[in-house]
């Protein structure tokens, strides 16, 4: 063999860089449609969340003279 351990070194180069792209990337069975539902309820519920706050702040601050 003339390429010596050249290949094997090849081999595990890939397998780390395959590794480092598939590092943040969620693989718990859920199609793609239902984590956007998901995802899209989650922030339908923030967005009510922070607009209560909102309203409650508004109506409990003094109105401000100019």
């Amino acid at each position: 063999m003339t390429r010596g351990n050249q290949r094997d070194m090849d081999r595990a180069k890939a397998q780390k860089k395959l590794a480092q792209q598939n590092k943040g990337k969620k693989t718990d069975g859920i199609s793609h449609n239902k984590r956007a539902e998901n995802d899209a309820e989650i922030m339908r519920a923030k967005q009510a969340a922070k607009e209560a706050a909102k309203a409650a702040g508004a109506a409990a601050a003094p109105p401000q003279k100019k």
